[in-house]
């Protein structure tokens, strides 16, 4: 396996002094961060990498060892023990990325001000559409739940409003975890980082902190939303104890529609030609999305060719242009023949004569050359 040089993970010269060294070190260590990159693996072993880095290159011992043997010199020095140095500038770190809360409760970092209710504010629901309600727009009626705040216990679940400190985390809000030289703080499960416990449930909503209510509105779906796309609608969400609300964000879903295929904003219909139309070339209506189109199909079409209508697709959400309408040929030939059919068939291809057998041409030779290949 590949040594990655901590100069190069730390994208500095190796004749850098400290203060090069460490305002390196803090920019990575930002970017990198598993809280600004939840679920990315890549990320959290690049955040270990750029620590060890610089644990390493702000130790001037550990340094001038590294420089003459690499990171073989380093064992039996202290290595992966822990931090040396570097903690307090990755708690600063944390308090420029999250409003000085501190990395876990130290670095000193005044703590942040913590909700006392259990529930966000924002709240997304499904709503599924049919595939012209998203080419041309529509209106819905949208019914949902949302949360309010109990009264009686302001959103805190407990009794007359009533919170003692958490003991999983001694008021803290968070619980640290070691892995190795690192040390990762979490959430703490117990409370969901307030620092704050119920003893004893609000008897109004239970210990839930709210009341749930129905809501219905008339919502403008837009003309070109696609399926996937989110609607966010201001001042639905869940209410907070102050007054405060979330959004709403409704998560479009679009039925398929059994001809016209849709990516992005292009449609695509496939159109059956019959084999004599495709040799004597035809001119057929097909449906577009807007109205009747004229399709000229011209002799000697291949199947699967396709033919675009400009301007004929989706109109952009964005409001950026319009799709086209793409027509792709499929050749249908007859399941069975009559007499009569054949007998014609068999006319028309003779008086093709030669070109009516173009494999007779083109394998001219080779059979004589196969059979050479085994004597």
């Amino acid at each position: 396996m590949t040594e990655v040089d901590y100069y190069e993970l730390l994208e500095v010269a190796r004749d850098s002094d400290k203060g090069t060294i460490k305002k390196a070190y803090r920019k990575m260590a930002m970017k990198y961060h598993p809280d600004k990159n939840p679920d990315d693996t890549e990320a959290e072993e690049k955040f270990k990498a750029v620590n060890e880095a610089y644990q390493v290159l702000s130790d001037e011992e550990k340094r001038s060892i590294y420089d003459r043997y690499g990171k073989a010199g380093l064992e039996g020095h202290g290595q992966g023990g822990g931090f040396s140095g570097g903690f307090d500038d990755l708690s600063s770190i944390f308090e420029e990325m999250f409003g000085g809360s501190g990395f876990g409760g130290f670095g000193g970092g005044s703590r942040r001000q913590r909700k006392t209710y259990n529930y966000n504010l924002d709240i997304a629901i499904e709503v599924t559409i049919e595939f012209n309600e998203a080419i041309f727009g529509c209106k819905k009626d949208i019914e949902f739940k949302y949360k309010d705040a109990c009264g009686d216990c302001k959103g805190t679940g407990a009794k007359n409003g009533k919170l003692n400190t958490c003991p999983h985390c001694d008021g803290q809000g968070q619980v640290h975890m070691r892995q190795g030289f690192m040390t990762f703080a979490q959430t703490c499960p117990h409370c969901n980082g307030t620092g704050q416990a119920v003893t004893s449930k609000c008897n109004t909503c239970n210990g839930t902190g709210y009341d749930e209510k129905k809501e219905t509105f008339e919502v403008n779906i837009p003309e070109g939303v696609n399926d996937g796309n989110r609607i966010r609608v201001s001042n639905k969400g869940n209410i907070a104890p102050d007054g405060t609300r979330g959004d709403l964000y409704l998560q479009i879903k679009v039925n398929e529609d059994s001809h016209y295929v849709r990516h992005d904003d292009d449609i695509y219909l496939e159109v059956p030609i019959f084999f004599t139309q495709v040799a004597l070339g035809a001119t057929i209506k097909i449906p577009g999305l807007r109205g009747e189109l004229e399709l000229k199909v011209p002799a000697g079409t291949r199947d699967k060719e396709q033919f675009k209508f400009k301007n004929e697709g989706v109109k952009s959400v964005q409001g950026y242009g319009q799709g086209d309408l793409i027509v792709q040929i499929k050749i249908n030939y007859p399941e069975s023949l009559n007499s009569e059919q054949e007998e014609l068939l068999e006319k028309l291809q003779e008086s093709f004569g030669v070109e009516s057998k173009p494999h007779e041409s083109n394998f001219e030779g080779m059979f004589e050359k196969v059979k050479k290949w085994f004597s």
